[in-house]
C-alpha cells in the first residue's frame, strides 16, 4: 500500500473510515486542499477498488433479529465447497460467508429472530444442503466493537 497511495490518499481513507458521510468539502477543508482534488482522489480510490459502495449500517436487533450466531460448517468432501457456498447465499438470514482453514471449511454469520428461528435455519436449510457434514454454532452475546482496517 505504501507504494500505491500517498499521504493525501491515506488521510482521505482515514477520514472516511470514521465518517463515510462526511462532505467532500469538509474533507478538503480538513486537509487544506481543493474540493476538486478530493473528488479526483475519491474517484481514483473507487476506480481502484479500494473504496466500495457506501452502505448504511442496519441495527439488526432493532429489526427484530435478536439472535446473532457464527456457524462453522464441516463438509463431507472439499469438492462441495463452491456448491455449498452457492446454496448458503440463497438463505437471506446468512449475511456473511467465509471460506476458512482449520476444523471448518466455511464460517457463516447468521441473524435470526430468536433461537427457534436459528434452529430452523440450521436444520431445515443449512443441514439439508448437499455436501454439508455438520455444523457448530456459536451464539454472540454482544458485539464489543467493529471497525474498518487502519490505513497507515
Amino acid at each position: 500500500m505504501d507504494n500505491q497511495f500517498d499521504y493525501i490518499d491515506k488521510q482521505i481513507l482515514n477520514i472516511l473510515r470514521t465518517d463515510a458521510r462526511k462532505a467532500y468539502s469538509q474533507i478538503a477543508e480538513e486537509l487544506k486542499v481543493s474540493n476538486s482534488l478530493i473528488h479526483q482522489r475519491i474517484k481514483k480510490l473507487q476506480h481502484e477498488g479500494v473504496l466500495g459502495k457506501a452502505e448504511f449500517i442496519v441495527d439488526e436487533n432493532k429489526l427484530g433479529y435478536k439472535t446473532k450466531s457464527y456457524t462453522g460448517i464441516r463438509l463431507r468432501e472439499a469438492r462441495f465447497a463452491k456448491s455449498v457456498m452457492k446454496e448458503l447465499e440463497k438463505i437471506e438470514e446468512i449475511v456473511e460467508c467465509n471460506f476458512v482453514s482449520g476444523n471448518y471449511a466455511i464460517f457463516i454469520l447468521i441473524f435470526a429472530k430468536d433461537n427457534e428461528h436459528l434452529q430452523k435455519i440450521l436444520y431445515d436449510e443449512v443441514h439439508l444442503i448437499n455436501g454439508v457434514a455438520g455444523t457448530d454454532t456459536f451464539i454472540s452475546f454482544d458485539t464489543c466493537f467493529k471497525r474498518n482496517i487502519l490505513i497507515k
